[in-house]
């Protein structure tokens, strides 16, 4: 199975040109909906608007923090992960339809010009001071890491020119139909799930925010190098 994910980002409105028959799930996340009519999930956090939530028809299924929260704890949580819904998304897409290929469009976290995201200016939400936000290309690396552990590739379909996405680039039309992973050191990917354990700072409920005198901010930043040796960006 092929996942896409949208984000809010300026070129997300590239998505609308993507041919269906490339993709068997489309993932939106927060104001994505209105990217195209076809998707088939929309996730968002709790304090996501109501007014802007999107009306579903009867086969489109809106995800909230009751079902993320569940599935991103199999991951090791939010700390580790990041806080913020594009990888949220990209966990709960790995653990919910186990897939072979997921795909981020409109996901860079750059926020140059003056309209950060397609519909205008918005306040960006990775951009807050926020401990497991600090680098988030390291989180982007935990991601593909882990996927590719589970037999899954992660590819970027951004055209623009910066990202803190570490994923592979690529044109939604030239992704094989036989997906190879990132190759990963096996043997570091271990020492981080371990180091994570070791850290403790599983927050079950999701609710890290409430806990932020607990974490050791260069710890996580030791963690986040070891993330980057693991799929080889050191």
């Amino acid at each position: 199975m092929f996942i896409l994910i949208i984000g809010s980002a300026p070129d997300a409105l590239e998505a609308k040109s993507y041919k269906r028959e490339f993709f068997q799930g489309l993932v939106a996340i927060n104001n994505a909906w209105n990217v195209r009519k076809d998707w088939d999930y929309c996730i968002f956090p709790d304090d996501f608007p109501k007014n802007r939530r999107p009306r579903r028809k009867k086969d489109q299924k809106l995800i909230g923090s009751e079902q993320y929260v569940l599935v991103q704890n199999e991951y090791g949580g939010f700390v580790y992960a990041g806080g913020t819904m594009a990888f949220t998304a990209g966990y709960w897409a790995l653990g919910h339809f186990k897939p072979k290929a997921i795909a981020y469009i409109g996901c860079d976290m750059v926020y140059d010009g003056e309209n950060t995201h397609f519909y205008g200016r918005g306040s960006p939400d990775p951009l807050r001071k926020d401990p497991t936000l600090k680098n988030l290309k390291a989180k982007s690396a935990r991601l593909e890491a882990i996927a590719a552990y589970q037999n899954c590739s992660v590819f970027n379909l951004s055209k623009r020119p910066k990202s803190n996405l570490v994923f592979r680039r690529n044109k939604l039309e030239k992704i094989p139909k036989e997906y190879t992973p990132r190759r990963v050191n096996s043997d570091l990917l271990k020492i981080a799930l371990q180091k994570e354990k070791n850290l403790d700072y599983f927050i079950e409920d999701g609710k890290y925010w409430k806990h932020l005198a607990k974490f050791d901010q260069e710890k996580i930043d030791t963690l986040d190098e070891l993330w980057h040796q693991v799929i080889g960006l050191d």
